[in-house]
C-alpha cells in the first residue's frame, strides 16, 4: 500500500519494515479522540477562510459518519494502514474525494498525535480518579463499621500499640485521596493543547490555536512549538501517580492477603474475590489481591521503560516516542482493572473481629499503657518502662496476659499499683485515651471518616 506521505520517496515499504513502523494496532483505541480534534482543526481551518466554511461542514460531517460508523461496528479499523490518523484520513478521503485531503492543512501527525494523548489520557485519568474514589468509599464504608474494633497496631511487624480496624483501615484511606489529587494535578497539566505546533515550528496559515483548544476543552495552548510536538511530561507525570497508587494498592493487598491467612484469620474474603487449588481442597487464596500485587511492577515497568525512552531523545519528535503509547496504555488499563475488582472486594470483606481482639491480647500491645500508668504515680519512665518488660516476661514464662493477672501479682513488682491499673490496660480504653488530632480513638476515626467524606462529596 503507497503511504499518504509519499512524495521524496515513492511510500512503498518493505512488509517487515512496515509491520515495524505501524502503531495502528494499539493506537486505535485513540479513534475517538482522533476524530473530535480532526472536527475540531476543520472547524477552524472554515472560520480561518483557510477552506471553505462548505468544505469545513463537510469534512465535520465526513468525520461524524466516520466516528458513528466505528462505534456501531459497520466499520473495521484497516490494519494494512500505518496509525490511526492515516486511517481516519484515508477513510475520509475515500468518503469525500479532494475535499478529504484538505483536512491536514496547517496540520502534522506530530501535533496529532500529541493531542490525541492528551485527551485520551485526561479522559482516562478522570475514570481512574472515579474508580479511586469507588475505593476509598468502599474502606470508609468499613472503617465505619469497624471504628471500635481493637486490633493491634504493627511496627516492624510485630504487635506494637492497641488501634481500632478503622482507624487502619482510614489510613489507606488518606493515601488514596492524595491519590486523587496527584492524578487531578497531572490531569491539570496534561490539559494544554499542542494543535498548531505542527511538525515542530509552527505554520505560515492564519490558524486561531485557541478556537481549536477551545472546542476540545483545553485550559490553553503550549507556548513553544517544539515542545508541544516532544515534550511527554504529561506522560510519566500520569505513570508516576500511577505507580504511587499501584503501591499503596500494594500494600493494602499485602495486609489482606495476611490477615486472610490462617495464622492472622482477621478478615475474610468473599469467595467471589477468592480462588481454590486444584489439588488441597481446604484451600481459599486471595489471589485478586496477590494479583494486585503483582502487577505494581509492571505499573513500575511500564514508568521506567518510558523514563528510559525518552532520556537521551534530542528536539523534537523522534520515532522513539511512539514507544510512549503502549506503556501508558498498559499502566492505565492495570491501573483501571485493578481498582474495579479492589472496591467489591474491601467491600464485601468480613471483618473477625474476636480474632483480632485475641490477637492483640496476647500481644502485650498495652505494656506502654502499663507504663504511662506507673508514671503517672510518681515513677520516671525509664523506671516504668523496665518494670514493665519485667511483668511482660513474667506473663509470657506463666502463660497470662496482663488483664489476667492478680492485683497481688503487679504489686509484687511494685506497690504502686492499685485496683484502677485494670481499667488503664482495658484495650478499649487504651483505645479510647489515644484522643490527640488523628488517633485512634473512636471520636478521632469518626472525625477522619468526617473529613474524607467532605472531601468525596465536595468533589
Amino acid at each position: 500500500m503507497k503511504k499518504m506521505w509519499a512524495g521524496r520517496t515513492d511510500g512503498v515499504t518493505d512488509k517487515i519494515a512496515d509491520d515495524f513502523n505501524s502503531s495502528i494496532h494499539f493506537d486505535c483505541k485513540m479513534f475517538r479522540q482522533d476524530i473530535r480534534g480532526s472536527m475540531a482543526h476543520a472547524a477552524m481551518l472554515g472560520a480561518q477562510n483557510i477552506i471553505t466554511k462548505n468544505e469545513a461542514d463537510t469534512l465535520i460531517d465526513g468525520l461524524d459518519t466516520i466516528l458513528s460508523d466505528l462505534e456501531n461496528g459497520s466499520l473495521q479499523f484497516d490494519m494494512e494502514c500505518e496509525d490511526i490518523h492515516m486511517f481516519v484520513e484515508q477513510e475520509l478521503t475515500k468518503r469525500l474525494g479532494a475535499v478529504g485531503k484538505k483536512l491536514h492543512t496547517a496540520r502534522s501527525r506530530n501535533d496529532q498525535v500529541a493531542l490525541d494523548l492528551r485527551m485520551y489520557l485526561r479522559d482516562e485519568a478522570e475514570e481512574i480518579i472515579d474508580l479511586v474514589r469507588d475505593l476509598i468509599y468502599a474502606i470508609t464504608e468499613q472503617a465505619e463499621k469497624n471504628k471500635a474494633t481493637v486490633l493491634p497496631g504493627y511496627t516492624h511487624l510485630q504487635r506494637a500499640q492497641p488501634i481500632t480496624f478503622g482507624h487502619h483501615l482510614m489510613a489507606y484511606a488518606m493515601m488514596l485521596l492524595r491519590d486523587t489529587a496527584r492524578l487531578t494535578d497531572a490531569k491539570k497539566r496534561m490539559n494544554i493543547s499542542p494543535l498548531g505546533s505542527c511538525a515542530l515550528a509552527g505554520t505560515t496559515y492564519n490558524i486561531d490555536r485557541r478556537f481549536e483548544a477551545k472546542e476540545l476543552g483545553f485550559d490553553g495552548v503550549t507556548a513553544n512549538s517544539i515542545d508541544g510536538v516532544s515534550d511527554r511530561d504529561f506522560c510519566l507525570e500520569l505513570l508516576s501517580a500511577l505507580s504511587i497508587l499501584m503501591m499503596h494498592l500494594s500494600r493494602l493487598s499485602e495486609e489482606i492477603i495476611l490477615w486472610s491467612s490462617w495464622e492472622f484469620h482477621f478478615v475474610e474474603l468473599s469467595n467471589a474475590y477468592t480462588t481454590g487449588s486444584s489439588i488441597m481442597p481446604q484451600k481459599k487464596n486471595s489471589d485478586m489481591a496477590e494479583l494486585v500485587r503483582g502487577k505494581t511492577g509492571r505499573v513500575y515497568g511500564d514508568l521506567m521503560a518510558l523514563l528510559t525512552t525518552l532520556k537521551g531523545l534530542p528536539l523534537a519528535y523522534n520515532k522513539d516516542m511512539q514507544e510512549d503509547k503502549e506503556s501508558i496504555f498498559d499502566a492505565v488499563d492495570t491501573v483501571k482493572m485493578c481498582l474495579k475488582v479492589f472496591a467489591p472486594m474491601v467491600a464485601t470483606m468480613t471483618v473477625c473481629s474476636e480474632n483480632m481482639k485475641k490477637a492483640a491480647q496476647t500481644g502485650f500491645i498495652n505494656a506502654t499503657d502499663l507504663a504511662d500508668y506507673l508514671v503517672k504515680k510518681g515513677m520516671p519512665f525509664r523506671s516504668a518502662y523496665k518494670v514493665s518488660g519485667q511483668i511482660v516476661a513474667y506473663c509470657i514464662d506463666n502463660n497470662k496476659v496482663l488483664e489476667t493477672l492478680t492485683l497481688e501479682e503487679y504489686k509484687g513488682f511494685d506497690p504502686s499499683f492499685e485496683d484502677d491499673v485494670f481499667e488503664a490496660i482495658d484495650l478499649i480504653n487504651c483505645v479510647e485515651k489515644r484522643t490527640s488530632e488523628g488517633g485512634t480513638a473512636i471520636s478521632s476515626v469518626e472525625k477522619q471518616i468526617e473529613y474524607v467524606k467532605g472531601i468525596l462529596s465536595n468533589d
